[in-house]
């Protein structure tokens, strides 16, 4: 595919950190692609790499521990690995919008939300202060926020939660990027806000013909939104697919996991649930070989050769350890 087909590609990404047991590899050899106009979501339990591919790809690694130190990150054919730090500071919040996980530290407590919003505008586009202020009462507006000139002169923690994480998307599309990367958007928020959160994101996606990574836990969230799916494990793609052909044929035992541990409406109540047993080794103890098998106490080969990554199907990919992966 072309990059024009292509908004992002992500090609073999190697991220570590320094630690006192030396360089320790949370993001390992990770490739997806994100079409124009479609939405990629990235699930997996907690501390799988998710967030940490995200923060690679706009840069925003903690220092000086964290360090790419593998792999190409393609926006519009530009690669974002080796581009300076100037070069990132005009792509961030520009070009590409992020909406962190947590509204309340993303915004800064001291300063009123229409300094926070304007600011943005300030620094990607020649406005000057009035209409900078003028486009983000607009922002406010398009978000669903009421009484915005009112919220404008408001402090984050005079704001709930639902609106915070308003605010915070206005932010990130304030300059109508053509990529967002939302982490976890409606992590904290009950049920009746996240819905609307979702809906607000699907539409200014829709308005814009905007790209989207959507970082989630919520299965059903990526059943609702996204085209296509990729499943992580221990810093790991073990699989990637249309999201339809996911959901229908998942075909390898990890995302079997994931997808059994959903209650249904069928489930009975006070039932117990399905969970997938074992626990994720830490970032030092990772096996080279199949990290799945490694949890599930399988032993050699699988522990010490890496599964390769295989299309199976079109546009279907699984990591092909001989454990955990199951044809139909």
């Amino acid at each position: 595919m072309s990059a024009f087909e292509n908004i992002l590609e992500v090609d073999q990404l190697i991220t570590s950190f320094e630690t006192e047991r030396g360089l320790l590899r949370a993001v390992d050899q990770v490739s997806f692609t994100v079409p124009k106009g479609k939405t990629v979501g990235i699930v997996g339990e907690s501390g799988c790499g998710k967030s940490v591919t995200a923060m690679s790809i706009v840069r925003l690694l903690p220092q000086p521990a964290g360090k790419i130190l593998g792999g190409s990150i393609l926006f519009k054919g530009h690669d974002l690995v080796h581009a300076t730090e100037r070069e990132m500071q005009k792509i961030r919040g520009g070009e590409i919008g992020v909406i962190f996980q947590e509204p309340m530290t993303a915004l800064n407590p001291v300063h009123r939300i229409g300094k926070q919003i304007t600011e943005v505008f300030r620094l990607h586009t020649k406005l000057s202060k009035k209409d900078a202020w003028d486009a983000g009462i607009e922002m406010l507006k398009s978000v669903r926020i009421p009484a915005p000139e009112k919220r404008m002169m408001d402090y984050p923690h005079q704001l709930s939660g639902g609106m915070r994480q308003r605010v915070v998307i206005a932010m990130a599309l304030a300059c109508k990027p053509s990529l967002l990367i939302a982490d976890e958007p409606t992590t904290a928020l009950d049920v009746t806000v996240q819905a609307q959160i979702l809906d607000l994101m699907n539409r200014l996606q829709a308005e814009m013909e905007m790209s989207t990574i959507l970082i989630t836990h919520d299965l059903g969230v990526i059943a609702e939104t996204c085209d296509e799916v990729v499943v992580m494990y221990a810093g790991r793609v073990v699989e990637k697919a249309p999201a339809k052909e996911l959901f229908q044929q998942p075909l390898h035992a990890y995302t079997r996991g994931l997808l059994a541990s959903i209650p249904t409406l069928e489930t009975p109540s006070k039932s117990i649930l399905n969970t997938i047993p074992g626990m994720v080794a830490s970032l030092g103890d990772h096996a080279h070989g199949c990290r799945f098998c490694q949890r599930m106490g399988r032993t050699a080969p699988v522990s010490r050769e890496r599964p390769r990554f295989a299309e199976v199907s079109s546009g279907h990919w699984v990591e092909m350890c001989p454990e955990c992966y199951q044809p139909v």
